[in-house]
């Protein structure tokens, strides 16, 4: 069982190397008050998503090694609706996240003037609308891995 410790560790520590800066990256966007502020808290935003990246990787790979080494773990409800909404969560990212990005990126490549655009402010609030969603995702798994409630 000490791979199973070792598992365990490595999940929790993914937990806050990968969600923590996840649930900030909305934030980071939201402050910029000029075009150059706006382009920078993007690459911010990039930079941060690696640790997100990697986090959700190692979340994923952790948890279902536990759930091979504990297959008991499969009958209950509490993880297999985590795995479910976490599977939701991944989706989003390359479904909706990517799709919701790519005009607000053409936009900092393309506008060259230093005020943001109103089109910015109305393509970030959809966008923000879904990472916000996400973030809900990956709150209520949170609280189901704490509690175990089923």
């Amino acid at each position: 069982m000490v791979i199973y410790k070792i598992l365990i560790f490595i999940h929790i520590f993914s937990a806050i190397l990968g969600m923590g800066p996840g649930f900030i990256l909305t934030r980071i966007a939201k402050s910029a008050k000029t075009m150059t502020e706006l382009r920078q808290a993007y690459g911010i935003r990039r930079d941060l998503h690696f640790f997100v990246m990697i986090g959700g990787t190692l979340l994923l790979v952790t948890g279902l090694l536990m759930g091979a080494l504990n297959p008991s773990l499969f009958q209950m409800g509490w993880y297999l609706t985590s795995l479910i909404l976490f599977f939701i969560g991944l989706a989003m990212g390359p479904l909706v996240l990517s799709r919701k990005s790519k005009p607000i990126k053409e936009l900092l490549e393309s506008y060259k003037e230093e005020k943001i655009p109103e089109e910015y402010y109305r393509l970030s609030k959809e966008l923000f609308r879904y990472e916000n969603v996400e973030n809900a995702i990956f709150l209520v798994i949170i609280v189901l891995m704490i509690l175990k409630p089923f």
